[in-house]
């Protein structure tokens, strides 16, 4: 991550923050930080959504489960492509028969 992006993340953290806090409104956060009120309220539902990954949660990543199907059909219709392009290949002459 670069400097800019860690800093704009950082930011990013302090609105946050700032808006779950609630110390202040969302217009007076908005002016402190030269940020639109919505922007702060999006951010704000970002960290509150993604803080259970922080303390332990599960993570959408974490629990989806690949389609083991969808790999194992596609794995064989690209064994059978290579098969039938090394057989067209050899055929051809472009392709030895020592590999």
């Amino acid at each position: 991550m670069s400097r800019q992006t860690e800093e704009q993340a950082h930011e990013k953290d302090e609105v946050a923050l700032a808006a779950i806090k609630g110390d202040k409104t969302l217009a007076e956060l908005a002016e402190h930080f030269d940020v639109h009120p919505n922007q702060i309220s999006e951010w704000k539902q970002q960290l509150l959504g993604s803080a259970p990954d922080v303390f332990g949660g599960t993570s959408k990543a974490k629990t989806a489960e690949p389609d083991l199907k969808g790999l194992h059909a596609k794995i064989g219709q690209l064994t059978l492509e290579n098969d039938f392009l090394e057989g067209a290949l050899t055929k051809a002459g472009l392709l030895s028969a020592k590999r």
